[in-house]
């Protein structure tokens, strides 16, 4: 028998107490119990979100949010700017070209961050853009965008709108959503609200509500205005995944009682525990300047194939990481450290990393990563 670790960055661990909470009997969503439900859901996050605005919630994993996201802010032929560093890069130039939206690519390195100046020179040569679209954390990557400075920028642009990808990153790294001046963030269940795959956000500015009053892109499931009309009952306008948003809400309460501060300073120890434990082992990260604190992409020495990697830590140590995708296949694995995670997962996924490299004769001194983990853990 082996015992099975899940590593990878999403779906993520979900903490037996919300398991249990979800394996309760179902109680019907038009019902007074349900409103209640959906009241707490809702003061949780915005607490989570760090904003004032509502936080609409769908059943959908987070693309679905990603696609409302577009659907419900801009007209075809509008003009968005996509910053393009990796596969969820890619997916929101996508999803605009699947509605008739004209995409102006900025096209970065994987595992590098976009530098601002470019996103300010962009807007400048062409003005009529409406949305830059980019990532908080690339999880294909494992690099952070510096969001907070892109929002400073488009903050200048009355008619533009900046839209992120919080899917890793919300409830891992520092996003207060109004303090940065982020006017559409979207984030799914199963990250860092540890919780199954299932349930799509979007929290939505002023700023971004004015935009939705304008758009003219199809949608009907994944309505903005309608889903916020619904919310504003405690209520869902469609079937929700009731006993996932009964789990959300013991999510969203284990979350508040560590804190955010805690949180982002928990995932910032195990982060930094994994690369300093990975270039103990004579390895490098694939994100060299800002990588994410919500995962860890490891990028594989000479002659080693990280999808090898990734298939001896899954069949002999029971170990699930993600490995590589499109240009990176076989070239990194990604460890997450995100959501329901402690130092002692960051220890077990170091120590499979060494025996699983030198089953493959890349030969790495056992326990020297762990060793490294270890001292910055304890």
């Amino acid at each position: 028998m082996s015992k099975r670790y899940l590593f990878a960055p999403g779906p993520t661990p979900v903490p037996e107490e919300i398991l249990l909470a979800m394996a309760r009997p179902l109680i019907h969503h038009r019902t007074p119990e349900f409103e209640q439900l959906m009241a707490e859901v809702r003061e949780g996050l915005c607490y989570v979100f760090q904003t004032s605005g509502e936080v609409l919630v769908f059943c959908a994993s987070g693309s679905g949010a990603m696609e409302a996201a577009v659907t419900n802010i801009l007209c075809a032929g509008d003009s968005a700017l996509v910053v393009q560093g990796g596969k969820f890069g890619e997916r929101w130039a996508e999803i605009c070209r699947a509605y008739g939206v004209r995409v102006h690519l900025l096209e970065v390195p994987w595992g590098e961050p976009v530098e601002p100046e470019l996103v300010a020179r962009a807007l400048e040569a062409e003005p009529g853009i409406r949305a830059v679209l980019v990532q908080a954390s690339e999880t294909s990557t494992g690099v952070m965008h510096p969001v907070r400075a892109l929002g400073e920028i488009v903050r200048r642009y009355p008619d533009t709108l900046l839209v992120v990808d919080a899917i890793s990153a919300l409830g891992a790294v520092e996003l207060p959503v109004d303090r940065w001046g982020l006017d559409v963030v979207v984030a799914g269940s199963q990250k860092g609200l540890m919780l199954p795959p299932g349930l799509g956000f979007a929290s939505v500015s002023e700023k971004a509500w004015r935009a939705v009053g304008r758009a003219t892109l199809p949608h009907y499931y994944f309505d903005f205005a309608e889903e916020a009309k619904a919310l504003r009952q405690n209520t869902a306008r469609f079937t929700p995944a009731i006993s996932l948003v009964v789990g959300l809400r013991d999510a969203l309460e284990r979350l508040r009682a560590e804190g955010l501060d805690q949180i982002f300073a928990r995932h910032a120890r195990l982060a930094e525990a994994t690369r300093q434990a990975v270039r103990a082992l004579g390895l490098e990260l694939y994100a060299r300047r800002s990588p994410s604190n919500a995962l860890t992409a490891v990028a594989m020495p000479e002659g080693v194939d990280g999808s090898k990697v990734e298939q001896v830590l899954s069949g002999k140590y029971g170990i699930t990481v993600a490995g590589g995708q499109d240009r990176a296949r076989g070239r990194i694995i990604r460890i997450a450290h995100l959501g329901y995670a402690d130092r002692f997962d960051v220890i077990t996924a170091i120590a499979a990393l060494e025996m699983t490299l030198n089953d493959l004769g890349c030969r790495v001194e056992l326990g020297r990563g762990v060793r490294t983990a270890m001292e910055l853990l304890q």
